[in-house]
């Protein structure tokens, strides 16, 4: 048996302790396995296209989003049960639950039954995150019963019965609740700090605020009283707006009505969500988090280039959170994914020369395809942020439609189980790669 010198093993060792010291916390982060926490973050309505007009304008064409940083992607497969393109509902039911179900379910099959999950539970992994004493929170910029988020934790024949769902989500025990809605909070005549008393929408007396309050509740209105909270509070129920936090409209309708993209006294989803992150560390156990960005979809769909990709920035710092906190707590999947392309939104670049940075765009291009500037449509041209070089470029925003597309839709993960996620994904897939993560356990694909 060779015999090795006290030497060479001093320099194996020294060795190996340098491979391991190059990777960085991300690429250990990435290259983990195990169980951990959750962030699901659903910018809503984006595809690579969104991505990269996002890129283009407020980082420029060398740089690159936070959304861009994490390790792991893959083509996500959206189809329904029933059609090709996703609705924001079958979209949330299929992350919550892990089956294909039909456009229209918010929950429930064809006969109106609740869904049972690929888990084999009647439950969405977040109901079974609560009912095995997991932390759990969900984070909406629109108002709280958005399927986005609210198909994770209520069940509905109808995607618009937002009083009924409002109900199911604040006696659902979910840690930590935020979002706009107060009108579905109040009974009708009853104002609250949004909402004036003809706006509250309740026809059942009930007072939801006050319901919360009693089950332990601390309930907060605006972006001041969310980021003074201590991180011990127990529960929060967070209301920002009447309604939604954004004003979804076309640029012009806007500017006729003075209002701005979002509610200013509305936190971020970025904020949002470091104040949920600090509050869940506290509890020391794992934790699911879904949150989603809602303005992406809802400005796309009124064909609003700034507000479309102003959300979609929004989604980014969001995504910047989250990556920061996996840095110090490893055992932490963040996961991406769009379940839609919303407006078929497409980056059109040229020369100065083609669009002079002082003269409107046309209002469509060749092919008839509507084109918005800055300001909407025969507006100047968006400018992107520099280059490596220092320069700038114009360019304008093409639409293909109003709706919500298939797409060229990709999912992103990092950190805890990330390289799981690779390829070609099928929706089903979020779901399986979310409850590996939370719960340790593999379930089969169907």
């Amino acid at each position: 048996m060779l015999q090795r010198s006290p030497k060479i093993i001093i320099g194996l060792i020294v060795l190996s302790l340098v491979i391991f010291l190059s990777y960085t916390p991300q690429m250990l982060a990435s290259r983990g396995s195990g169980q951990g926490n959750v962030i699901f973050i659903h910018p809503d309505g984006t595809s690579a296209a969104h991505w990269g007009a996002t890129r283009i304008l407020f980082q420029g064409p060398d740089n690159r989003l936070n959304w861009d940083k994490m390790s792991n992607l893959a083509v996500y497969l959206g189809h329904m049960k029933n059609q090709l393109s996703a609705t924001s509902n079958g979209g949330a039911v299929t992350h919550a639950i892990g089956i294909k179900v039909n456009a229209n379910s918010f929950g429930l099959d064809e006969n109106g039954k609740p869904l049972v999950a690929l888990s084999g539970k009647p439950q969405t992994i977040m109901e079974e995150a609560i009912a095995l004493g997991k932390s759990t929170a969900i984070i909406n910029s629109g108002i709280i019963p958005e399927p986005g988020t609210g198909a994770f934790l209520a069940k509905s024949a109808n995607r618009g019965n937002f009083a009924d769902i409002t109900k199911q989500i604040v006696e659902s025990g979910a840690d930590i609740i935020l979002g706009g809605g107060e009108v579905w909070y109040l009974p009708k005549g009853t104002a609250g700090r949004h909402a004036t008393q003809s706006q509250s929408q309740r026809t059942d007396g009930l007072n939801l605020v006050e319901l919360a309050k009693k089950k332990g509740y601390t309930v907060v209105y605006n972006r001041d009283e969310l980021l003074k909270l201590p991180a011990t509070t127990k529960k929060v129920l967070g209301i920002f707006a009447a309604d939604d936090t954004y004003n979804d409209d076309t640029e012009e309708n806007l500017k006729k009505q003075s209002l701005p993209l979002y509610v200013a006294t509305a936190p971020t989803v970025a904020e949002q969500l470091d104040v949920t992150l600090k509050i869940l560390s506290q509890k020391r156990k794992n934790f699911l988090i879904v949150l989603e960005e809602e303005g992406s979809d809802n400005f796309c769909n009124y064909n609003n280039a700034i507000g479309c990709l102003t959300a979609l920035k929004r989604a980014d710092d969001a995504i910047g959170v989250a990556m920061k906190f996996i840095e110090k707590n490893p055992k932490t999947l963040l996961l991406t994914a769009a379940d839609s392309d919303a407006g078929g939104l497409e980056l059109v670049g040229a020369t100065e020369r083609e669009f002079p940075l002082d003269q409107p765009l046309p209002a469509t291009g060749k092919n008839g395809a509507p084109w918005d500037g800055k300001e909407g449509t025969s507006s100047l041209p968006f400018v992107s942020a520099p280059n490596k070089q220092g320069q700038r470029f114009p360019f304008a925003i093409s639409w293909s439609g109003f709706g919500d597309n298939a797409g060229a839709i990709v999912s992103k993960a990092h950190g805890l189980n990330a390289q799981r996620l690779n390829g070609t994904i099928d929706n089903t897939d979020i779901y399986r790669l979310m409850y590996r993560t939370l719960f340790g356990k593999e379930l089969p694909k169907k």
